[in-house]
Protein backbone atom coordinates (compact mmCIF):
# COMPACT_ATOMS: atom_id res chain seq x y z
CA UNK A 1 0.00 0.00 0.00
CA UNK A 2 1.89 3.08 -1.26
CA UNK A 3 2.15 5.82 1.33
CA UNK A 4 1.33 3.44 4.16
CA UNK A 5 3.55 2.19 6.97
CA UNK A 6 1.96 -1.25 6.55
CA UNK A 7 3.93 -2.49 3.53
CA UNK A 8 5.84 -5.31 5.24
CA UNK A 9 3.18 -8.03 5.32
CA UNK A 10 4.46 -11.46 6.35
CA UNK A 11 2.20 -14.40 5.61
CA UNK A 12 2.24 -17.78 7.30
CA UNK A 13 0.54 -21.03 6.50
CA UNK A 14 0.73 -21.84 10.22
CA UNK A 15 2.12 -19.99 13.23
CA UNK A 16 1.70 -20.46 16.96
CA UNK A 17 0.59 -16.83 17.42
CA UNK A 18 0.94 -13.80 15.19
CA UNK A 19 1.18 -11.64 18.31
CA UNK A 20 4.01 -13.73 19.67
CA UNK A 21 5.85 -13.65 16.36
CA UNK A 22 5.72 -9.85 16.20
CA UNK A 23 6.72 -9.44 19.84
CA UNK A 24 9.84 -11.46 19.02
CA UNK A 25 10.46 -9.29 15.95
CA UNK A 26 10.01 -6.14 18.00
CA UNK A 27 12.60 -7.31 20.51
CA UNK A 28 14.97 -7.77 17.59
CA UNK A 29 14.45 -4.18 16.49
CA UNK A 30 11.67 -4.46 13.90
CA UNK A 31 10.14 -1.08 13.06
CA UNK A 32 6.54 -0.04 13.32
CA UNK A 33 4.30 -1.30 10.56
CA UNK A 34 5.22 -4.98 10.26
CA UNK A 35 2.11 -7.12 9.77
CA UNK A 36 1.86 -10.86 10.40
CA UNK A 37 -1.01 -12.81 8.82
CA UNK A 38 -1.69 -16.51 9.37
CA UNK A 39 -3.99 -18.99 7.70
CA UNK A 40 -3.95 -20.93 10.98
CA UNK A 41 -2.77 -20.26 14.52
CA UNK A 42 -1.91 -23.20 16.74
CA UNK A 43 -1.84 -21.16 19.95
CA UNK A 44 -4.08 -18.20 19.17
CA UNK A 45 -5.69 -16.65 22.21
CA UNK A 46 -7.96 -13.83 23.23
CA UNK A 47 -8.62 -11.84 26.36
CA UNK A 48 -8.11 -13.78 29.60
CA UNK A 49 -6.23 -16.46 27.63
CA UNK A 50 -9.34 -17.80 25.89
CA UNK A 51 -8.65 -20.18 22.99
CA UNK A 52 -10.32 -19.85 19.60
CA UNK A 53 -9.32 -21.93 16.59
CA UNK A 54 -10.94 -21.77 13.17
CA UNK A 55 -10.34 -23.99 10.12
CA UNK A 56 -7.22 -22.88 8.21
CA UNK A 57 -7.86 -20.01 5.83
CA UNK A 58 -11.43 -19.39 6.95
CA UNK A 59 -10.90 -16.22 8.97
CA UNK A 60 -8.69 -13.15 9.14
CA UNK A 61 -5.95 -13.72 11.74
CA UNK A 62 -3.47 -10.87 11.80
CA UNK A 63 -1.30 -8.74 14.06
CA UNK A 64 0.33 -5.36 13.54
CA UNK A 65 3.45 -3.98 15.20
CA UNK A 66 2.98 -0.43 16.46
CA UNK A 67 5.35 1.88 18.30
CA UNK A 68 3.00 4.70 19.29
CA UNK A 69 4.14 7.77 21.20
CA UNK A 70 1.55 7.32 23.95
CA UNK A 71 1.57 7.81 27.69
CA UNK A 72 0.85 4.65 29.72
CA UNK A 73 -2.74 5.76 30.32
CA UNK A 74 -3.31 6.19 26.58
CA UNK A 75 -1.75 3.00 25.25
CA UNK A 76 -5.09 1.26 25.00
CA UNK A 77 -5.81 3.59 22.06
CA UNK A 78 -3.44 1.43 20.01
CA UNK A 79 -5.90 -1.44 20.18
CA UNK A 80 -8.88 0.90 19.80
CA UNK A 81 -7.68 2.17 16.41
CA UNK A 82 -7.29 -1.42 15.17
CA UNK A 83 -10.87 -2.18 16.25
CA UNK A 84 -12.10 0.99 14.57
CA UNK A 85 -10.22 0.18 11.35
CA UNK A 86 -11.67 -3.33 11.41
CA UNK A 87 -15.17 -1.88 11.77
CA UNK A 88 -14.40 0.46 8.84
CA UNK A 89 -13.28 -2.51 6.74
CA UNK A 90 -16.30 -4.66 7.54
CA UNK A 91 -18.60 -1.75 6.72
CA UNK A 92 -16.89 -1.13 3.38
CA UNK A 93 -16.83 -4.78 2.34
CA UNK A 94 -20.31 -5.81 3.58
CA UNK A 95 -22.27 -2.56 3.80
CA UNK A 96 -23.04 -3.12 7.48
CA UNK A 97 -20.98 -1.57 10.27
CA UNK A 98 -20.46 -3.62 13.46
CA UNK A 99 -20.54 -2.02 16.89
CA UNK A 100 -17.64 -1.99 19.32
CA UNK A 101 -18.03 -3.62 22.71
CA UNK A 102 -15.63 -1.86 25.05
CA UNK A 103 -12.73 -2.07 24.93
CA UNK A 104 -12.41 -3.47 21.41
CA UNK A 105 -14.54 -6.49 20.43
CA UNK A 106 -16.71 -6.15 17.32
CA UNK A 107 -20.36 -7.13 17.64
CA UNK A 108 -23.00 -7.71 15.00
CA UNK A 109 -26.36 -5.96 15.30
CA UNK A 110 -27.78 -8.99 17.15
CA UNK A 111 -25.04 -8.76 19.79
CA UNK A 112 -23.05 -11.75 18.62
CA UNK A 113 -19.27 -11.45 18.54
CA UNK A 114 -17.75 -10.93 15.12
CA UNK A 115 -14.15 -10.12 16.02
CA UNK A 116 -11.78 -9.80 18.94
CA UNK A 117 -8.70 -7.65 19.47
CA UNK A 118 -5.80 -8.40 21.80
CA UNK A 119 -2.96 -5.93 22.46
CA UNK A 120 0.29 -6.96 24.09
CA UNK A 121 3.02 -4.53 25.07
CA UNK A 122 6.64 -5.16 25.92
CA UNK A 123 8.90 -2.47 27.33
CA UNK A 124 11.70 -4.83 28.43
CA UNK A 125 13.63 -5.00 25.18
CA UNK A 126 14.72 -8.52 26.19
CA UNK A 127 15.32 -11.15 23.56
CA UNK A 128 12.49 -13.66 23.32
CA UNK A 129 12.39 -17.17 21.94
CA UNK A 130 9.75 -19.66 21.02
CA UNK A 131 7.81 -18.30 18.03
CA UNK A 132 7.52 -21.08 15.47
CA UNK A 133 6.04 -20.91 12.00
CA UNK A 134 5.81 -22.89 8.77
CA UNK A 135 5.12 -21.82 5.22
CA UNK A 136 6.19 -18.20 5.75
CA UNK A 137 6.23 -15.76 2.85
CA UNK A 138 6.61 -12.00 2.87
CA UNK A 139 5.44 -9.18 0.65
CA UNK A 140 8.04 -6.88 2.22
CA UNK A 141 11.48 -7.35 3.81
CA UNK A 142 12.14 -10.80 5.17
CA UNK A 143 12.53 -11.55 8.86
CA UNK A 144 15.85 -10.44 10.27
CA UNK A 145 17.79 -10.90 13.48
CA UNK A 146 19.14 -7.40 13.93
CA UNK A 147 19.91 -6.07 17.38
CA UNK A 148 17.40 -3.63 18.87
CA UNK A 149 17.68 -0.25 17.20
CA UNK A 150 18.37 2.77 19.36
CA UNK A 151 15.60 5.31 19.71
CA UNK A 152 12.72 2.96 18.97
CA UNK A 153 9.66 3.48 21.11
CA UNK A 154 8.35 0.50 23.10
CA UNK A 155 6.26 -1.82 20.95
CA UNK A 156 2.58 -2.59 21.15
CA UNK A 157 1.50 -5.61 19.13
CA UNK A 158 -2.20 -5.67 18.32
CA UNK A 159 -3.76 -8.86 17.08
CA UNK A 160 -7.19 -9.19 15.54
CA UNK A 161 -9.27 -12.20 14.62
CA UNK A 162 -12.30 -11.57 12.44
CA UNK A 163 -14.80 -14.37 11.88
CA UNK A 164 -15.04 -14.14 8.11
CA UNK A 165 -16.17 -17.48 6.66
CA UNK A 166 -16.49 -19.44 9.92
CA UNK A 167 -18.44 -20.32 12.04
CA UNK A 168 -21.13 -21.36 9.58
CA UNK A 169 -23.55 -22.53 12.30
CA UNK A 170 -23.69 -22.58 16.10
CA UNK A 171 -22.60 -26.21 15.86
CA UNK A 172 -19.15 -25.09 14.71
CA UNK A 173 -18.23 -23.57 18.07
CA UNK A 174 -17.87 -24.99 21.58
CA UNK A 175 -21.16 -25.50 23.40
CA UNK A 176 -20.40 -22.74 25.89
CA UNK A 177 -20.05 -20.24 23.02
CA UNK A 178 -23.12 -21.33 21.03
CA UNK A 179 -25.34 -18.35 20.32
CA UNK A 180 -22.60 -15.83 21.10
CA UNK A 181 -20.47 -15.89 17.94
CA UNK A 182 -21.19 -15.08 14.31
CA UNK A 183 -19.31 -14.52 11.05
CA UNK A 184 -19.51 -12.39 7.94
CA UNK A 185 -20.69 -15.49 6.10
CA UNK A 186 -23.63 -15.88 8.47
CA UNK A 187 -24.45 -12.18 8.31
CA UNK A 188 -24.24 -11.73 4.54
CA UNK A 189 -24.91 -15.21 3.18
CA UNK A 190 -21.83 -15.07 1.00
CA UNK A 191 -18.11 -15.89 1.17
CA UNK A 192 -15.84 -12.90 1.76
CA UNK A 193 -12.30 -12.65 0.39
CA UNK A 194 -10.03 -12.60 3.46
CA UNK A 195 -7.18 -10.86 1.63
CA UNK A 196 -9.52 -8.16 0.37
CA UNK A 197 -10.73 -7.53 3.91
CA UNK A 198 -7.14 -7.31 5.18
CA UNK A 199 -6.19 -4.77 2.53
CA UNK A 200 -9.16 -2.56 3.32
CA UNK A 201 -8.41 -2.83 7.05
CA UNK A 202 -4.78 -1.77 6.64
CA UNK A 203 -5.81 1.15 4.42
CA UNK A 204 -8.26 2.28 7.10
CA UNK A 205 -5.70 1.78 9.86
CA UNK A 206 -3.02 4.07 8.41
CA UNK A 207 -4.71 7.43 9.15
CA UNK A 208 -5.94 6.21 12.53
CA UNK A 209 -2.43 5.25 13.63
CA UNK A 210 -1.12 8.57 12.30
CA UNK A 211 -3.67 10.30 14.57
CA UNK A 212 -2.05 8.78 17.65
CA UNK A 213 0.91 11.13 17.22
CA UNK A 214 -1.01 14.31 18.17
CA UNK A 215 -3.39 15.38 20.96
CA UNK A 216 -6.06 16.34 18.45
CA UNK A 217 -5.70 13.05 16.62
CA UNK A 218 -5.95 11.04 19.81
CA UNK A 219 -9.08 12.96 20.79
CA UNK A 220 -10.54 12.23 17.35
CA UNK A 221 -9.94 8.50 17.74
CA UNK A 222 -11.41 8.49 21.25
CA UNK A 223 -14.48 10.30 19.88
CA UNK A 224 -14.83 7.70 17.12
CA UNK A 225 -14.59 4.97 19.74
CA UNK A 226 -17.32 6.66 21.78
CA UNK A 227 -19.52 7.01 18.70
CA UNK A 228 -19.22 3.33 17.79
CA UNK A 229 -19.31 1.88 21.32
CA UNK A 230 -22.46 -0.22 21.82
CA UNK A 231 -21.51 -0.78 25.48
CA UNK A 232 -22.68 2.71 26.37
CA UNK A 233 -26.18 2.74 27.81
CA UNK A 234 -26.09 -0.92 28.82
CA UNK A 235 -25.82 -2.66 32.17
CA UNK A 236 -22.40 -4.22 32.47
CA UNK A 237 -20.48 -6.47 34.81
CA UNK A 238 -16.85 -5.44 35.11
CA UNK A 239 -14.54 -8.28 36.10
CA UNK A 240 -11.26 -7.21 37.66
CA UNK A 241 -8.41 -9.13 39.26
CA UNK A 242 -9.70 -8.21 42.72
CA UNK A 243 -13.39 -8.84 42.13
CA UNK A 244 -16.28 -7.56 40.02
CA UNK A 245 -19.07 -5.00 40.08
CA UNK A 246 -22.17 -4.14 38.05
CA UNK A 247 -23.42 -0.80 36.86
CA UNK A 248 -24.55 1.17 33.85
CA UNK A 249 -21.98 2.19 31.25
CA UNK A 250 -22.58 5.89 30.68
CA UNK A 251 -19.63 7.38 28.83
CA UNK A 252 -16.02 7.19 27.74
CA UNK A 253 -13.40 9.57 29.09
CA UNK A 254 -11.42 11.76 26.65
CA UNK A 255 -8.76 9.02 26.72
CA UNK A 256 -11.29 6.31 25.88
CA UNK A 257 -11.69 4.71 29.33
CA UNK A 258 -15.11 3.36 30.27
CA UNK A 259 -17.22 5.25 32.81
CA UNK A 260 -19.65 3.07 34.79
CA UNK A 261 -22.26 4.43 37.19
CA UNK A 262 -22.62 2.26 40.29
CA UNK A 263 -25.24 3.30 42.86
CA UNK A 264 -24.86 6.94 41.97
CA UNK A 265 -21.06 6.84 41.87
CA UNK A 266 -19.09 7.08 38.63
CA UNK A 267 -16.24 4.61 38.33
CA UNK A 268 -13.66 4.77 35.56
CA UNK A 269 -12.51 1.44 34.15
CA UNK A 270 -9.05 1.59 32.62
CA UNK A 271 -8.70 -2.16 32.05
CA UNK A 272 -10.93 -5.11 32.77
CA UNK A 273 -13.21 -7.70 31.23
CA UNK A 274 -16.64 -6.21 30.55
CA UNK A 275 -19.76 -8.35 30.14
CA UNK A 276 -23.01 -6.95 28.77
CA UNK A 277 -25.70 -8.04 31.21
CA UNK A 278 -28.93 -8.97 29.47
CA UNK A 279 -32.19 -7.79 31.04
CA UNK A 280 -33.46 -10.40 33.49
CA UNK A 281 -30.12 -12.25 33.49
Amino acid sequence: MPGSRFTDVRRFESVDSTNRYLLDEARSGAPEGVVAVAAHQTAGRGRLGRRWEAPPGANLLASVLLRPDLAPGQRHLASAVVALAAADAVAEVTGSRPGIKWPNDLLAADGRKLAGVLAEADATGATATGATATGATASGPTRGAAAPRGGLRPPVVVGIGINVNWPTTDGDVPVELAGTATSLLRLTGRVTDVDLLLGVLLDALEPRVADLASPGGRARQADDLRGGCVTLGTTVRVELAGGSFEGRATDLTPDGHLVVEVAGTRRTVVAGDVVHVRPGA
